[in-house]
Formats: C-alpha cells, structure tokens, sequence
C-alpha cells in the first residue's frame, strides 16, 4: 500500500488514518441516530441517554489506562489495536437487535470497551512511529482521516434514511457492520509494530506517580475543561428539541464532522509551529462560546452556524492534546499517560452528562449547554494562570527509518 508523499508520514501513520476512516464511518452511522433511537422509537427519557453515553464513555476510559499500561508492559501496541476494534465492529449488530434500552447499553459498553483496549495502544503506535517534530503532523492526519468517516458516516446514514424511511431505523445498525470489518481487515493486513525503546532505569509500574508533574498540571485543566463537556449525542437533541427532523439533525451534526476533518491537520501542523498551549487554549475557548450559544439560542436557524464552528474546537483539542502529552512524559510511559488522560477525562464525562441530563430532565434543556460554556471558561483561565508551568523540552530526536 503507497501512501501519497506529499502526506510525509510513516505507512503505519497512514493505515491507521484508514483504519479510524472505516471504523468512524461505521460508529458515526449510528452515533447521531442511537439517541434519537433511545427516545422516539424505545421511548426511553433523556437522562437515560445522557447515563448511557456517560457509563459507556467511563468504562472505555477505564480500559485505556489499563490497556495503555499493558501495552508499555510488554511493548506491543497491535494486538491491543486490533482486539479493541474487532469488538467494536460486533457491536454494531448487537444494537440492531435491541427492543429495550438496557440492551443498547449493553452494546454501547462493548462498543467503548473496544475503544478502550485499542486506543492508547494506537496512539502511542502512531507515536512511536513518527519523529518527535512530526508529532502534530501526525496526530492531526489521523484525526482528519478519523473524522472524514464522521462525515460520509451520517451521510450514508442520511442516504438510507432516505431509501428506507425512519421506520427501519434499526437496520442501520446492521449496515454500519460493513465498513467496520473493512478497517479491521485493513488493519490486520498492514500495520505493523514498531519496536518500543526503553530507557535504562527502574522497572515500569503501573503508578500514577511516575507520570511527570507537567502531565498532571495538563491533566488537572483538561479535568475542569471536561466537567461541562457532556456527550455529543445532547446537541443532537438539542437540534430536534428546537424543531429539526431526524434528517435535518444528522446533517447539522455532519456539518461539525466536516469543519472537524478540514481542520486537524491545519491545527496540528500549526501547534508544532507555534506551540500546543495556545492551539488547545484557542479551542477551549472556542467551545465555551458555541456551548454557551446551544444554550441561549431559541432559533433552530443559528445551530448551522454553531455546529461547523463546533468542528474547530475538536480540530483544536483532541489530535493536538495527544501530541501534547506525548510530548509531556517519557518514551516508555507514552501509553500510559494517555490511558490515564484519557481514563480521567473519561469519568468526568460520566459525571457532565448525569450533570446534562439531569438539568435537561429536571430544570431546563438550556442549562445543559450554558453549565457547559462555564466550565470552560474557568479551565481556559486557569490554563492561561498557569501555562507558563507547562514548558515543553524539544531534544534532539532519535533517528526513525520511514515505513513508506
């Protein structure tokens, strides 16, 4: 498999951007339609969605601190990869066949514990196999490439919608099946594990205390940040709650999808040029005024406008905050710290969205959005106090062979 020269990436960088393409276009089929599913056609309330979302997301970020140790461990990213996406992709079959919400919850929990396993095994791959200048570059390629499936993803399902109509919504979830098994193929085939370089020293151990003090400072705004940051699947009933179709709901969410994929690598080649503090600062502050917008509006007509704008807080904040950390901690704790990032900010989004749902069941739809633009905003000041104790070391790099 060639990889266009022009992307300048190793070939493993690349698979796995075809990987997450196929794997998100198989997720984001159904991402925006599961909450609209769980409610009109199970008839289950909104705080159910919101317990949902956030119980699956916490067990996946439970997994990948473990699954990120385990990889540093024994030195072996791919089988983590490989194990976490072929769980995921026999997911999708298991909602189709639910005529109760606790059976999609069960899925979802498969579903988020095959995220779980594979995803700090897989960024640290991407890690390991990129030069330590490159890193943005690298991480925003995946990015685009994962969230180019967040596009065609909905849009298919849109297409399907068309075909069939809202009453067979379920065998969506029986399609997205097929993309899914295409990425795992894809991945079995042509990614290949890099050797993991160790430095001399103590023996790893699974302790949060060797993580260094500049990760935990990250860790700490990034856990404030993620207190108001509830689950996605809100603004999707946000969409029909002031008045959007099915239809009209997912193609707003696909505008978000596509501001997001345009956008990664830009903003990941722009933080190696100008530091990752102020792109991650910029998309923080970014998501407290859309948040704060989805709470205010009464007009359907300013969501087109909030949802791309939407997109460049991701572009902003979920490639570049992995290169960050990769940039934070030690060769030989990569995976690691990325489980435990990703375990932490994962509980707190449990706790935002038993917080969103709660205020959308029992007070207003509007809180949900505005507690959101808050929290952001003291993360972002509280990054602004003390980013300056966030200083990021550049030493010189290690040589690594192409895999082109």
């Amino acid at each position: 498999m060639s990889i266009p020269s022009k992307l300048k990436v190793p070939k493993n960088v690349f698979v796995l951007g075809l990987v997450s393409l196929f794997n998100d276009i198989a997720s984001e089929m159904i991402y925006p339609i599961i909450p609209i599913f769980l409610t009109a056609v199970l008839q289950a309330p909104v705080i159910t969605v919101g317990f949902i979302e956030g119980m699956a997301e916490a067990v996946s970020s439970f997994l990948k601190v473990v699954s990120g140790w385990l990889s540093d461990k024994f030195k072996k990213r791919k089988p983590f990869v490989v194990g976490g996406y072929s769980l995921s992709t026999l997911s999708k079959v298991l909602i189709g066949l639910a005529y109760h919400w606790p059976l999609v919850f069960v899925a979802r929990i498969g579903d988020r514990l095959g995220k779980g396993v594979r995803t700090s095994a897989r960024d640290a791959l991407i890690a390991d196999s990129t030069l330590l200048e490159q890193r943005g570059r690298a991480f925003g390629l995946h990015r685009t490439m994962d969230t180019m499936g967040a596009v065609f993803g909905p849009l298919l399902a849109l297409l399907f919608l068309a075909l069939v109509g809202e009453p067979h919504l379920r065998y969506i979830f029986f399609l997205a099946f097929i993309p899914a098994f295409i990425g795992v193929v894809l991945l079995v085939l042509f990614v290949k594990d890099r050797p993991v370089e160790t430095v001399a020293g103590p023996k790893l151990s699974f302790k949060f205390s060797s993580l260094s003090p500049k990760f935990k400072l990250f860790l700490l705004i990034s856990l404030i940040f993620c207190l108001g940051n509830s689950a996605d699947a809100f603004l999707i009933l946000r969409a029909k709650d002031l008045g959007f179709s099915t239809s009209l709901a997912v193609l707003a969410y696909v505008t978000f999808n596509i501001t997001y994929a345009l956008f990664s690598m830009p903003a990941g080649i722009l933080a190696d040029k100008i530091g990752f503090r102020k792109v991650f600062l910029a998309g923080m502050l970014i998501f407290a005024v859309v948040y704060s917008g989805f709470g205010l509006t009464h007009s359907g007509a300013l969501l087109w406008i909030l949802f791309p704008i939407y997109g460049f807080y991701m572009a902003f904040t979920e490639g570049v905050g992995k290169a960050y950390i990769s940039k934070l901690v030690a060769k030989e704790h990569v995976a690691t710290a990325m489980g435990f990032y990703q375990m932490a900010t994962g509980l707190c989004l449990l706790a935002a969205s038993l917080i969103g749902g709660a205020l959308w069941t029992y007070i207003n739809p509007s809180l949900t959005f505005i507690f959101g633009g808050v929290m952001a905003t003291i993360a972002a000041i509280v990054f602004v106090v003390l980013g300056h104790r966030l200083p990021v070391p550049v030493p010189v790099p290690p040589k690594i062979e192409s895999q082109s």
